[in-house]
């Protein structure tokens, strides 16, 4: 399989072959499942957030803002318009040069979450066996690691910190292969958010799933695991990035002008060998594209 002409035609929106879908979804899984819960990183690496489909902004990302490695925080599908190619495109990548690209999984690499918000439809549309491919594409998400730690110093993760989880081995020792579940730990890593203004550790999430989580519960789950800070994306942040807790956790977002409406620009986290922290901001590309069904 031509590996680099895939992805220059998936950058141009055009995508490959159904059996070459097929076969670059058996390829990543491989990869991923011998990766575990929680991924290593060296620095320097570059961190994104959410994509959402919004394919020029990432490869935006790729072309101009930075050349890796890079570590993705989930979020790739749904909602913008070009899910499918963004997120053959990471995959591609991923295959391509495994060490250079981590995926993690976010709260929409879910078959309940995709089959609402605009992935499963986009894939009938596209393609003639699109039900098979939306399948297939779901069982990949079951194996994407849940958390990166660089440098044994900073935790990244979709959502937030679960009141399950106190030490990083508890989250090695879970079995994530399946379908993001209602509630427990793995729901609360892809789902929960910081709240600046909490007095307490945890409180319930107005999303119906995870936590919200306080500067208490951050202080003491970076105490507990001699870590500097948390890096998460999962919600939508006006300058690309917004700081909690003086530093104790960071968001960070990379889908500009989100879903076409919300004039917002993004960011990527650059973490060089000493853990020192750059942002880049950018803003969105002329092309994004809004998938107006899916937007709430």
């Amino acid at each position: 399989m031509d590996i680099d002409g895939i992805i220059e035609q998936l950058k141009v929106m055009k995508v490959p072959t159904e059996r070459e879908i097929f076969l670059l979804l058996s390829l990543c899984e491989e990869i991923l499942i011998g990766e575990g819960n929680v991924v290593p990183i060296y620095a320097p690496v570059t961190i994104i957030g959410d994509i959402h489909g919004q394919l020029p902004d990432l490869v935006t990302i790729c072309n101009e803002v930075s050349k890796g490695p890079y570590l993705f925080l989930g979020d790739y599908v749904d909602r913008g318009a070009y899910s499918v190619e963004t997120l053959l495109l990471l995959i591609s990548l991923k295959v391509r040069d495994p060490d250079m690209v981590t995926l993690l999984r976010g709260n929409h690499e879910s078959r309940q979450i995709t089959a609402v918000y605009g992935f499963y439809d986009e894939c009938i549309r596209k393609f003639s066996n699109g039900s098979s491919i939306w399948r297939r594409c779901c069982s990949l998400f079951d194996y994407l690691p849940l958390v990166a730690v660089i440098e044994n110093s900073i935790m990244c993760v979709h959502g937030g910190l679960s009141p399950m989880i106190s030490k990083i081995n508890e989250i090695r020792c879970i079995d994530r292969c399946d379908e993001v579940p209602h509630e427990g730990p793995i729901c609360d890593l892809l789902w929960s958010d910081p709240d600046d203004s909490m007095e307490g550790e945890w409180a319930l999430s107005p999303r119906g799933a995870g936590f919200l989580f306080g500067k208490l519960a951050v202080e003491r789950f970076l105490h507990e695991n001699n870590f500097n800070g948390v890096a998460r994306a999962h919600q939508l942040a006006m300058e690309g990035f917004r700081d909690h807790f003086n530093g104790g956790v960071i968001t960070v977002w990379s889908a500009p002008n989100y879903c076409g409406r919300c004039g917002n620009v993004a960011a990527v986290l650059k973490i060089d060998e000493k853990l020192n922290r750059e942002f880049v901001v950018f803003g969105g590309s002329e092309e994004t594209v809004l998938d107006a069904e899916y937007f709430i």
